[in-house]
Protein backbone atom coordinates (compact mmCIF):
# COMPACT_ATOMS: atom_id res chain seq x y z
CA UNK A 1 0.00 0.00 0.00
CA UNK A 2 1.08 3.62 -0.46
CA UNK A 3 -0.07 7.29 -0.77
CA UNK A 4 0.43 10.87 -2.04
CA UNK A 5 0.83 12.82 0.71
CA UNK A 6 0.79 17.02 0.88
CA UNK A 7 2.87 18.58 3.27
CA UNK A 8 4.58 21.82 3.21
CA UNK A 9 3.73 22.65 -0.37
CA UNK A 10 4.95 19.52 -1.94
CA UNK A 11 3.54 16.22 -2.53
CA UNK A 12 5.53 12.70 -1.36
CA UNK A 13 4.90 9.09 -2.75
CA UNK A 14 5.15 7.58 0.53
CA UNK A 15 4.95 3.31 2.09
CA UNK A 16 5.29 2.29 5.11
CA UNK A 17 8.94 1.81 6.75
CA UNK A 18 9.86 4.73 4.38
CA UNK A 19 12.11 7.76 5.54
CA UNK A 20 11.27 11.43 4.87
CA UNK A 21 13.16 14.75 4.82
CA UNK A 22 10.07 17.34 5.00
CA UNK A 23 9.84 21.20 5.30
CA UNK A 24 10.23 21.79 9.37
CA UNK A 25 7.10 21.30 11.05
CA UNK A 26 6.53 22.26 14.62
CA UNK A 27 6.82 18.95 16.46
CA UNK A 28 9.25 17.68 18.95
CA UNK A 29 11.10 14.62 18.02
CA UNK A 30 10.06 11.23 19.37
CA UNK A 31 5.96 12.69 18.84
CA UNK A 32 3.29 11.36 16.08
CA UNK A 33 2.29 13.80 13.25
CA UNK A 34 -0.80 12.80 11.21
CA UNK A 35 -1.41 13.59 7.66
CA UNK A 36 -4.59 14.65 6.93
CA UNK A 37 -4.14 15.91 3.49
CA UNK A 38 -3.85 12.58 1.17
CA UNK A 39 -3.91 13.01 -2.21
CA UNK A 40 -4.43 9.47 -3.46
CA UNK A 41 -4.24 5.94 -1.98
CA UNK A 42 -2.77 2.41 -4.23
CA UNK A 43 -4.09 -0.60 -2.65
CA UNK A 44 -3.94 -4.19 -3.82
CA UNK A 45 -7.44 -4.40 -5.38
CA UNK A 46 -6.99 -0.35 -6.88
CA UNK A 47 -6.15 3.17 -6.77
CA UNK A 48 -8.34 5.67 -4.71
CA UNK A 49 -7.62 8.99 -5.76
CA UNK A 50 -9.18 11.98 -4.02
CA UNK A 51 -10.94 15.00 -5.20
CA UNK A 52 -9.42 17.01 -3.57
CA UNK A 53 -8.62 14.98 -1.18
CA UNK A 54 -9.10 10.88 0.14
CA UNK A 55 -12.00 11.08 2.86
CA UNK A 56 -11.29 9.21 6.15
CA UNK A 57 -7.30 8.41 4.71
CA UNK A 58 -4.27 9.85 7.25
CA UNK A 59 -0.87 9.25 7.19
CA UNK A 60 0.82 8.58 10.91
CA UNK A 61 4.22 8.99 10.99
CA UNK A 62 6.97 9.65 13.70
CA UNK A 63 9.38 12.63 14.25
CA UNK A 64 12.61 11.13 13.77
CA UNK A 65 14.78 14.71 13.97
CA UNK A 66 15.13 18.00 12.93
CA UNK A 67 18.04 19.39 10.97
CA UNK A 68 19.30 21.92 8.59
CA UNK A 69 20.34 20.85 4.80
CA UNK A 70 23.77 21.46 3.31
CA UNK A 71 24.32 25.25 2.60
CA UNK A 72 23.67 26.70 -0.73
CA UNK A 73 25.25 29.79 -2.31
CA UNK A 74 22.98 32.53 -3.55
CA UNK A 75 25.22 35.24 -5.76
CA UNK A 76 23.09 38.04 -7.71
CA UNK A 77 24.55 40.05 -10.38
CA UNK A 78 23.78 42.75 -12.18
CA UNK A 79 25.95 43.21 -15.46
CA UNK A 80 27.67 46.63 -15.87
CA UNK A 81 26.53 47.99 -12.80
CA UNK A 82 29.05 47.01 -10.11
CA UNK A 83 26.14 44.98 -8.45
CA UNK A 84 26.91 41.82 -6.17
CA UNK A 85 25.46 40.54 -3.58
CA UNK A 86 26.54 37.08 -2.24
CA UNK A 87 24.44 35.29 0.60
CA UNK A 88 24.00 31.47 1.81
CA UNK A 89 20.82 29.56 2.76
CA UNK A 90 20.13 26.27 4.73
CA UNK A 91 16.84 25.12 4.24
CA UNK A 92 15.50 23.43 7.66
CA UNK A 93 13.55 19.95 7.89
CA UNK A 94 12.11 17.42 9.41
CA UNK A 95 13.04 14.18 9.46
CA UNK A 96 10.09 11.58 9.72
CA UNK A 97 9.23 8.05 9.56
CA UNK A 98 6.08 6.93 8.17
CA UNK A 99 4.19 4.30 10.41
CA UNK A 100 0.97 3.49 9.69
CA UNK A 101 -1.34 4.58 6.44
CA UNK A 102 -5.22 4.72 7.15
CA UNK A 103 -7.49 4.36 4.53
Amino acid sequence: MYAIVETGGKQYKVQEGDVLYIEKLPVEEGETVNFDKVLLVGKEDGVVIGAPTVVGASVAAKVLAHGKAKKIIVFKYKAKKNARKKQGHRQPYTKVQIEKINA
